[in-house]
């Protein structure tokens, strides 16, 4: 039995939910997300509390599954009410983001900038070297803060590079230049 498919999600006060088919759409304070659950899971909603179980829970895939949309489910329940960011660092001299509109542009000292289009339901914002990707999906965001980070990825001699905030670069000794008449 699955450990964490068998946890019942708990929708907080303000936070509905709505199953129609294999179609799941939770709404709340900060928007709405909508799962399309996989035809061996079902989804139930007991008062304030949605199960998920599976067809068949002797079947390894099915068990798998049944963990991946208990934790599917609660991550767009954690969305709506809180949401979800990712804060990057960007590290390096003449290195430096801006948003216009909704372009996020980058000089990360390749002979051009690089200009990504920010998608619907993210917000980003740049401080200085700071910038945060925020939003209700985790997966977006995650993803989007993953493909910027991509772009220039820190690298271990001087650390250059877009980081993530909590990421530590293990650093590389450079060269060793060897002393004067130090010998063959």
């Amino acid at each position: 039995m699955s450990r964490i498919g068998k946890k019942p999600v708990t929708l907080p006060s303000g936070v509905t939910a709505e199953i129609q088919d294999q179609t799941l759409k939770v709404k709340g304070p900060k928007g709405e997300l909508t799962l399309h659950v996989h035809p061996k899971v079902t989804v139930a909603q007991n008062g304030q509390d949605l199960v998920v179980s599976v067809k068949n829970e002797k079947v390894k895939s099915e068990r798998a599954l049944w963990g991946l949309s208990r934790a599917l489910i609660n991550n767009m329940v954690s969305g709506v009410t809180a949401g979800f960011s990712k804060t990057l660092e960007i590290n390096g001299v003449g290195y430096k983001a801006a948003v216009t509109g909704k372009k996020l542009v980058m000089n990360l000292g390749y002979s051009h900038p690089i200009e990504m289009e920010i998608p619907d339901g993210l917000d980003v914002k740049v401080e200085k070297n700071v910038m945060t990707v925020a939003g209700i999906d985790r997966q977006l965001v995650g993803q989007f803060a993953a493909v910027v980070r991509s772009q220039r990825e820190p690298e271990p001699y001087k650390g250059k590079g877009i980081k993530y905030s909590d990421e530590v670069i293990r650093r590389k000794a450079g060269k060793v230049v060897k002393a004067v008449g130090g010998g063959k």
